[in-house]
C-alpha cells in the first residue's frame, strides 16, 4: 500500500456543520427527542456519541426508550450477517409505530449503510426511511439532516472520501470513562473483513489533536480513557509518531487509567510491549485476535503472522507484564477448515489461556475475496465446532481466572449489579468484571477490591 496523507475536513466545512445545526435549533417544526440505537463495535458506540451531540446542539434531547422518540436513528454494523439482520428487523418494526405517528422521523446510519448497493436497497424497500448515511458522512449529519427537514424530501449519502473530523459534538454515556479515537480505517484486507471497504483506508489523527482531547477529558474528571482504532499498532502521526509514542505520550497527561483496542498480532512490536509495561496509568490488559490456530487457515485469512509468530508475541508479553490479561476473537468454520485445522485452533486456545474469548461462527460478506472461496462449512459442522470451542474457552477461562482470587484489584464501578442494588459491579485492571458489596454513590470511583470467588466470567470480592 502507498502511504497517504490524511485529508482533514476544513474549518469551513465544520463551521458550515455548526450553521446546520444551530437552524435546526431555531426551526418551529423539528424533532424535538432522538434516540440512537447501536449496533457493534466501540466505534459505532463512540459514533453513537458524536451522532447525540450533534442532535443536542440542533436542541433535542435525548428520549429513554425509542418508542418515545420523535427521532430515531440505527447506527449500524455490517462485520457479520446478524448483526445486519437485526438492525434491518429492528427497522421495519419501526414501520408500524409510524403508523401510529406519521411525524416520527426514522435514519440508519454507519458500515451497513457504506456497503455497495445497500442505499440503493434502502430505497427501494424501506420508504419510510427518511435519511440514509455512510459512515463518510457521519460529520454532515447536520447539513443532511437540515435537507430532510427543509425539503422535505428523502436524503441518502453514501459518498464522501475518507476523512478527519476533528471538533465533533459528543455527548459521552459516561463522565468516568470515555473513548478516544486515535485512527480509522484499516489496510489489512483480511479476506473475510468487510470493514476496509465500509470503514475506509488507514487515516492518523494528528497527536496534537489526540493529546489536546486526552487533557480535555482528564480536566473534565474521566478517570479511563480506551484509544481506539481498528488497528492502533498502525497509527502513524504526522510527524511519523507510532503507537508506542502516542502511548507514552498519553500517559503522561496524567489519565488515572488508559486502555485501547484493537491490535493486530503482525503489527505488534518490541517497542509496544515495552510501552506496555513501562507506562504508569497503562492497564495490564491486551486484546490480541487470533483468529485461528491453523497456518494454513491465517494464510488465507491474509493474516499475514503465523501460529509460532502469535505464541512469541503473548509469550514476551506475558514476560514483560506478568498477569496480563489476555483476550481475543476466534473465527471457526472460515471456508475450507478442515477438522485438523479446527483441532489446531483448540490446541492454540488451550496452551495460550485467554481470560475471554470472542468466538464466530464464520459470516460471508459480499465484496470480501473469502466469499468466493470454495468449501464453505455446513451449518450444521460450524455449529458443532463452535459449541466445542466455547466448551473449552469456558474450561480454560475458569482456570486463568482462578489466579485473581487472593489478589487485589482496583475496580472502576460502572453500575449498580443488575441483580442487587446493594451490589455494584467495574472492572479491574486486567479488564475482567468485579461484583462487590456497594450502593449508588460509587458509581463512576475507583475502589480497591479483594477478588474472594469467581462466578461464570466474572468475578466477586470484597471491599479493602
Amino acid at each position: 500500500m502507498t502511504e497517504r496523507i490524511p485529508v482533514h475536513v476544513s474549518e469551513a466545512e465544520m463551521r458550515a456543520q455548526r450553521e446546520s445545526e444551530a437552524r435546526i435549533a431555531a426551526m418551529a417544526e423539528r424533532p424535538r427527542t432522538y434516540h440512537v440505537v447501536t449496533y457493534g463495535c466501540q466505534m459505532n458506540a463512540h459514533d453513537s456519541e458524536k451522532l447525540a451531540g450533534m442532535l443536542e446542539a440542533m436542541g433535542m434531547t435525548a428520549a429513554p426508550v425509542r418508542e418515545e422518540a420523535d427521532f430515531v436513528i440505527f447506527n449500524t454494523c455490517c462485520v457479520r450477517d446478524n448483526a445486519e439482520r437485526r438492525a434491518l428487523g429492528n427497522v421495519t418494526w419501526l414501520k408500524e409505530i409510524r403508523k401510529l405517528r406519521p411525524e416520527l422521523m426514522i435514519a440508519v446510519c454507519g458500515c451497513m449503510i457504506q456497503e455497495p448497493g445497500m442505499a440503493e436497497r434502502i430505497l427501494k424497500q424501506y420508504p419510510f426511511v427518511d435519511l440514509a448515511f455512510g459512515t463518510a458522512a457521519l460529520h454532515r449529519f447536520p447539513s443532511l439532516l437540515e435537507r430532510v427537514l427543509t425539503e422535505r424530501t428523502r436524503v441518502v449519502s453514501v459518498d464522501g472520501e475518507d476523512v478527519i473530523a476533528e471538533d465533533v459534538p459528543v455527548r459521552r454515556l459516561r463522565k468516568d470513562a470515555a473513548y478516544l479515537t486515535i485512527m480509522y480505517g484499516c489496510d489489512n484486507y483480511c479476506t473475510y473483513c468487510i470493514v476496509p471497504y465500509v470503514r475506509g483506508r488507514e487515516r492518523s489523527r494528528r497527536m496534537s489533536d489526540i493529546l489536546r482531547e486526552a487533557e480535555g477529558l482528564r480536566d473534565a474528571g474521566v478517570k479511563e480513557i480506551m484509544l481506539l482504532g481498528q488497528n492502533v499498532n498502525s497509527y502513524r502521526g504526522e510527524d511519523g509518531e507510532d503507537f508506542p509514542a502516542l502511548l507514552r505520550a498519553v500517559d503522561r497527561i496524567s489519565i488515572e487509567r488508559i486502555r485501547f483496542m484493537t491490535s493486530h498480532p503482525k503489527d505488534l512490536s518490541d517497542g509496544l510491549i515495552a510501552a506496555m509495561a513501562e507506562c504508569e496509568h497503562v492497564l495490564p490488559q491486551f486484546h490480541l485476535p487470533v483468529q485461528s490456530g491453523s497456518d494454513e487457515i491465517l494464510r488465507r485469512m491474509n493474516r499475514h503472522y503465523d501460529r509460532a509468530r502469535y505464541l512469541d508475541r503473548v509469550r514476551r508479553l506475558r514476560e514483560a507484564v506478568p498477569g496480563i490479561g489476555l483476550t481475543t476473537d476466534i473465527i471457526v468454520a472460515f471456508p475450507g477448515e478442515t477438522e485438523a485445522q479446527f483441532e489446531d485452533t483448540l490446541s492454540l486456545v488451550d496452551e495460550v489461556g485467554y481470560d475471554s474469548a470472542f468466538t464466530f461462527i464464520y459470516s460471508p460478506r459480499t465484496g470480501t475475496a473469502a466469499a468466493k472461496m470454495p468449501g464453505q462449512i455446513p451449518a450444521e459442522v460450524a455449529t458443532e465446532r463452535i459449541q466445542r470451542l466455547i466448551r473449552l474457552q469456558e474450561k480454560r477461562q475458569r482456570e486463568e481466572m482462578a489466579r485473581f482470587v487472593g489478589m487485589t484489584e482496583q475496580v472502576l464501578v460502572e453500575s449498580l449489579s443488575r441483580r442487587s442494588d446493594r451490589q455494584v459491579s467495574g472492572k479491574g485492571g486486567h479488564g475482567i468484571s468485579i461484583t462487590f458489596p456497594g450502593g449508588a454513590e460509587d458509581v463512576g470511583r475507583i475502589v480497591k477490591v479483594r477478588v474472594t470467588g469467581l462466578k461464570n466470567n466474572t468475578l466477586t470480592g470484597e471491599r479493602e
